[in-house]
């Protein structure tokens, strides 16, 4: 993943969706609030989220995915650590033996960038980008599906003793 020398402020200006006066502004919201910037603009109702997660697409040149629970498999994301999928939002989509292709929606979170190359270890990381509501909707679809695994388990008669 390589990182474009524009910022997000940058781009959203260039791309005529704000102006400089509105980012700095939010710049300030940001040292107060250690927000991301996008995400202050987003909350100041000035961009939406699928603007902001465009113009970080841009900058760290990573393609943009919508994901939905419909088409993304539970069990390959049970490959994946809990940790990875629920605390740093990584949903892994596909995989075959040589990649595995995993949807973020924070490409500056060095902690879970470190954690899938190593899990996806020695296979090749190929990231996406979506919007954080996309990743936290299958996020609750996976805690759910989780769920219901273990409530099967739970229902299961125990094996008779033989006596």
């Amino acid at each position: 993943m390589k990182k474009s020398s524009k910022r997000i402020g940058e781009i959203l200006i260039g791309r005529g969706r704000i102006t400089e006066a509105q980012v700095l502004d939010a710049l300030k919201d940001q040292k107060l609030s250690g927000k991301f910037l996008g995400n202050i603009l987003v909350e100041k109702g000035l961009l939406s989220e699928a603007e902001v997660t465009g113009a970080l697409g841009e900058q760290f040149d990573l393609p943009l995915v919508n994901i939905s629970a419909e088409n993304v498999d539970m069990e390959l994301i049970r490959k994946f650590s809990s940790a990875l999928v629920i605390d740093h939002k990584c949903v892994p989509l596909k995989e075959d033996e040589t990649s595995v292709t995993v949807a973020i929606s924070n490409p500056l979170d060095a902690v879970a960038l470190a954690k899938l190359e190593e899990e996806a270890n020695p296979r090749i990381l190929n990231l996406v980008l979506a919007s954080e509501q996309d990743i936290e909707r299958v996020v609750g679809e996976y805690r759910k599906y989780i769920s219901d695994s273990i409530q099967r388990l739970l229902k299961r008669k125990p094996p008779e003793a033989s006596a």
